[in-house]
């Protein structure tokens, strides 16, 4: 936390713990944006000591539920069991602020159903003490945005009313319409996530050449946010299979680039479509390639084929070459046959004459001694 978030924080505590003095069961109202930090203020009017007293925070409805409990040192942070898991690791206190009476609490990353009724309650204390806060929310940053003039009509006691605004973006685009009857202090609510138009550039695509499979083909998407998707698709809308895209983040800003490698299509023509969430708009950048891409990146298949295959005779050829002037193997023409042959051919008789003469021969050559 910055040093100006911790002023920040501290004059937040100041005034919200200043307006829940007074007098036990008071109550207080507390607006919240959805996502942010907030604090629930409860302190004594008296500013005594409670390092060594119990207070407990309960949220109040239907299921009653264990927000935040401090018993003189153990708490739900640091062992003490019983804390509604809504609130695990999201609720603490301030631990420097308890020698004043302030038995306050922060709830980190509020929300939707973190909104109701709240009590700091000091069980121990003659007489008990409890104090009161509601938690409420208007738009997701907390403010009450500006409506036209409220239209309303009603049929004998029933009244239908509508209300219209006009909204700018904002950091999360969460609008809340509130309905309140205080008579009846009844309140319900909605809220509505409208989409926003992207931004973000058109892709670059790049032909990188021939493979074996087919033209590798690149769709980059620099400088966007937020994080775009991108898809290869082919003229029909088909989305084509692709590497997995590499993606980099700077400044809250991404960059994203896409590989895929096609085959020829009656058409042969590509699009790279990107799209952000939260946003209608889908931006698409197209290629066609010539049909002369594809012929070229076949016959280079074939000519490499080709040449690995005569790379790969004649390396063959060497190596017998080499044998032979090494006398490791010796070749024969048999005039009868018209065929190659060595000279101890298996068809041979083995217990012909001469037959011993050169198989020593052979063993000799083996050694690697001159005959």
């Amino acid at each position: 936390m910055s040093a100006s978030e911790c002023v920040w924080l501290c004059i937040a505590l100041l005034i919200l713990s200043a307006s829940a003095e007074g007098e036990p069961g008071s109550g207080i109202k507390v607006v919240a944006s959805e996502g942010s930090d907030i604090i629930l203020p409860c302190s004594l009017s008296t500013k005594e000591n409670i390092e060594q007293k119990l207070f407990d925070w309960k949220k109040v409805g239907p299921n009653k539920q264990e927000v935040f409990m401090y018993d003189a040192g153990t708490h739900y942070n640091n062992g003490r069991p019983g804390q509604d898991k809504n609130f695990n690791r999201r609720v603490s206190h301030f631990p420097l602020e308890l020698q004043f009476g302030n038995a306050s609490i922060v709830i980190r990353n509020t929300k939707m159903n973190d909104s109701g009724d709240y009590m700091c309650v000091f069980p121990r204390l003659q007489p008990e003490q409890t104090f009161n806060i509601q938690l409420v929310w208007r738009d997701s940053d907390g403010n009450i945005l500006p409506a036209e003039e409220p239209q309303v009509s009603h049929t004998g006691e029933r009244y239908d009313i509508t209300l219209l605004t006009t909204v700018t973006r904002t950091n999360s685009n969460v609008f809340h319409c509130v309905a309140t009857q205080e008579e009846l202090s009844h309140r319900t609510e909605d809220k509505l996530y409208v989409p926003y138009c992207a931004t973000a550039p058109k892709p670059d695509i790049t032909v990188l050449g021939g493979t074996e499979s087919g033209v590798k083909l690149k769709c980059h998407v620099g400088h966007v946010y937020p994080e775009p998707k991108l898809q290869w698709k082919d003229s029909d809308g088909n989305v084509l299979p692709a590497e997995n895209p590499q993606v980099s983040e700077r400044e809250g800003h991404y960059n994203v680039t896409l590989w895929t490698t096609v085959t020829p299509t009656k058409t042969n023509c590509f699009h790279c479509v990107v799209k952000q969430e939260g946003s209608y708009q889908v931006i698409d950048q197209k290629i066609i390639l010539s049909e002369n891409l594809f012929k070229r990146t076949s016959e280079q298949v074939i000519t490499g084929w080709m040449v690995g295959w005569v790379i790969g005779f004649l390396s063959f050829a060497s190596l017998q070459l080499v044998l032979i002037v090494a006398k490791c193997i010796t070749i024969r023409f048999n005039r009868a046959s018209g065929c190659f042959g060595s000279k101890n051919s298996p068809s041979e008789d083995p217990s012909a004459t001469g037959s011993a003469t050169s198989t020593g021969k052979l063993n000799t050559l083996n050694n690697g001694s001159v005959v």
